[in-house]
């Protein structure tokens, strides 16, 4: 990564609208202890598509709010790059992701982009 913490590969575009988030619903779902990453491939060569889901379950809108941004922000630095092109993510954060520190959270996200255990 360059000296200003931006990534070197294509910034990954957003979901933004609810048929988007329910289509990916339908593809491969990576389980895991911080999130859950659900994958669709698109089947195109455009730049890979993300979007961040925080349930009630989770907290007030507060603690929702962090946890989406410690997402945005892990993605944004570090695991944009482990993005394939054509697909669409859906990152569902869960409340462990305040409790472990930074760096750990990018490496998980970027171990569960890759779809490596």
């Amino acid at each position: 990564m360059p000296a200003t913490g931006k990534p070197k590969g294509q910034t990954p575009g957003r979901l933004l609208k609810r048929a988007d988030f329910l289509a990916v619903r339908g593809g491969e779902k990576r389980r895991g202890r911080l999130f859950l990453v659900e994958v669709l491939d698109r089947g195109d060569v455009s730049a890979p598509r993300v979007g961040y889901t925080v349930t009630k379950k989770v907290g007030n809108a507060v603690v929702r709010n962090r946890v989406r941004r410690r997402l945005r922000e892990a993605v944004r630095t570090h695991a944009a790059d482990d993005m394939a092109p054509g697909n669409d993510y859906v990152i569902v954060g869960r409340e462990d992701v305040l409790a472990i520190p930074f760096g750990q959270l990018k490496a998980e996200l970027s171990r569960r982009l890759r779809g490596t255990r």
